[in-house]
C-alpha cells in the first residue's frame, strides 16, 4: 500500500495548521488514533535532557501497562524540552485537552513534540487546534500525509510507507504503516527523530515491544547526519488487532513463524523511514550507506557500520567527491570494535579500494564520478567493509556534509 499510518485498518489521522510554527502556513498538529484500544511500546531518547513529552510518554505507558492507548498528538515549532516545570504542565493540558476531544482517560494518549529547545509550546493555538484535528481525522491516503507532513520541521519532504504481509501461521493478512521526521540532529540513541509505527495484527504486549525494540535497534539507531542525539527522539507503536479474526490467537512468543514474518515488516517499515531521514539529512546531497561485515557480532558490525557513516571527515569526502578511503579505514578502526587492520578490506561503490590490509590502486577519476553521478541525483553512496571472517553483518545510514549543513544550523534561530 502507498498510504502510511493509515494503511492499517482501524487507524486514522489528521494534521492542520494551527500556528505554532514561526512562520509559513505547513500544518503543525498532528493526530493519529486507533479506533480501539491498542497495544503500545515506545522507544525513547537516552539524552539525559529529554524533553518533557518523552517522560510523559515514558510514565503513561508505565501507567497504562502498555495498552489502552488510543492516540498520538504531536506539535512541530517548539520542542517542550529543558522548559521546567511549565513544559511539564504544558504536556499533561496537550494531553488532557486531547483525550477529552477522543473520549478517553488521559493516558491513552501519549504526546511528541519537535521544533527549538528551550521552547514551550504556543498553548493557545495548541489547545485551540486539538478539537480542530480531532474533527478533520480520516483514514484516507491524504489524511496520513496531512500528519506526516504536521509533524516536519527542517525535513525538505515527508516520510511515510506501509507493507502489508500474510502471516505464515495464521494465515492472517496484516499491514503495518508508519511515518516519520527528521534532519538535522539526527544520532538516535534509542533506547529530533520522531516516528509513529502502525499495525492491525493483534500481538501479545511483550511480543509487540520486542519486535519494536528489535525493529529501532537495527533501523533507527544505525542513522545519523551530525552526530547529535535529540533531546526528543521517540518512536511509539501501536497495534490494534482491527485486522484479526475472532478466535484466533493474538502473535505470541511462542508463534515462531508469525514473530518472524512481523518483525520483518516492522524492521522494513522502520528501516525505510530511517533511509528517507538520512537522505534528507539537512544540507544532503547524497545518502549514505555503509555495509559492514566479517564481524565476530552483528553488535560489531553496527557500530563500525556507524563509525563510518558518522565520521565527519568520511562525510566531507562524500560531499567532496573524493574517494579517500583511509577516511573509512580510520574510522572503522576507532569504532570500539576489535579486529585485526590485517583483515580490513573496504570498497566504494563496486570498486575495492583496500583488500586485507593492503591498499589496492584504483582508478580515482572513476571512484569521484561514482560519487558525483550518485549527487546528481540524490543518490545513494554505498561503502563496504570487512574486516575478518566471522558472521556478523549490519549496515548503517548517512549522508554526506554540505556547506549549506553549517549555514542552515548556523542560523537555525536567527
Amino acid at each position: 500500500p502507498g498510504e502510511g499510518v493509515t494503511a492499517p485498518r482501524g487507524f486514522r489521522a489528521a494534521g492542520i495548521a494551527a500556528g505554532l510554527r514561526a512562520s509559513g502556513k505547513r500544518a503543525d498538529l498532528s493526530l493519529v488514533v486507533s479506533s480501539s484500544p491498542a497495544a503500545a511500546a515506545g522507544c525513547f531518547t537516552q539524552n539525559k535532557v529529554c524533553a518533557a513529552p518523552v517522560t510523559y510518554c515514558r510514565q503513561a505507558l508505565e501507567a497504562q501497562g502498555n495498552e489502552g492507548v488510543v492516540g498520538v498528538l504531536t506539535n512541530a515549532g517548539q520542542a517542550n524540552a529543558a522548559t521546567g516545570e511549565q513544559g511539564w504542565e504544558d504536556t499533561l493540558a496537550g494531553a488532557a485537552a486531547a483525550a477529552e476531544a477522543l473520549g478517553v482517560e488521559r493516558n491513552a494518549v501519549l504526546i511528541m513534540s519537535t521544533g527549538v529547545i528551550g521552547q514551550r509550546i504556543k498553548m493557545k493555538p495548541y489547545l485551540e487546534g486539538i478539537p480542530k484535528c480531532v474533527a478533520q481525522l480520516g483514514d484516507d491516503t491524504e489524511s496520513g500525509l496531512a500528519a506526516a507532513q504536521g509533524i516536519t520541521t527542517t525535513d525538505l519532504a515527508s516520510k511515510q510507507c506501509a507493507v502489508r504481509v500474510k502471516l505464515p501461521g495464521s494465515g492472517v493478512e496484516v499491514t503495518v504503516g508508519g511515518m516519520a521526521k527528521g534532519s538535522g540532529m539526527i544520532h538516535p540513541n534509542m533506547a529530533t527523530m520522531l516516528g509513529v509505527v502502525t499495525c492491525d495484527a493483534a500481538v501479545e504486549l511483550s511480543a509487540w515491544d520486542s519486535l519494536l525494540r528489535a525493529a529501532v535497534v537495527d533501523s533507527y539507531n544505525q542513522i545519523t547526519v551530525d552526530g547529535d542525539t535529540s533531546t526528543n527522539d521517540t518512536v511509539i507503536g501501536l497495534a490494534n488487532g482491527a485486522a484479526w479474526p475472532e478466535g484466533v490467537d493474538p502473535v505470541g512468543s511462542g508463534d515462531a513463524e508469525d514473530i518472524a514474518a512481523l518483525q520483518e515488516a516492522v524492521t522494513a517499515v522502520c528501516q525505510a523511514l530511517a533511509k528517507s531521514i538520512a537522505w534528507d539529512g539537512e544540507g544532503a546531497t547524497v545518502l549514505m550507506e555503509v555495509v559492514a561485515s566479517g564481524a565476530a557480532s552483528d553488535a560489531d558490525a553496527r557500530a563500525i557500520a556507524k563509525s563510518i557513516c558518522g565520521s565527519s571527515l568520511v562525510k566531507s569526502a562524500v560531499y567532496g567527491r573524493d574517494p579517500n578511503w583511509g577516511r573509512i579505514a580510520a574510522a572503522a578502526g576507532y569504532a570500539g570494535v576489535e579486529f585485526d587492520q590485517n583483515d580490513l578490506s573496504v570498497w566504494l561503490g563496486d570498486t575495492q579500494l583496500m583488500s586485507r590490509g593492503q591498499p589496492l590502486e584504483f582508478d580515482e577519476k572513476a571512484a569521484s564520478k561514482y560519487m558525483a553521478e550518485a549527487g546528481e541525483e540524490h543518490g545513494t553512496v554505498r561503502i563496504g567493509v570487512r574486516v575478518g571472517d566471522g558472521d556478523g553483518a549490519a549496515k548503517a545510514w548517512g549522508c554526506d556534509l554540505s556547506y549549506d549543513y553549517v549555514k542552515i544550523n548556523a542560523e537555525y534561530t536567527t
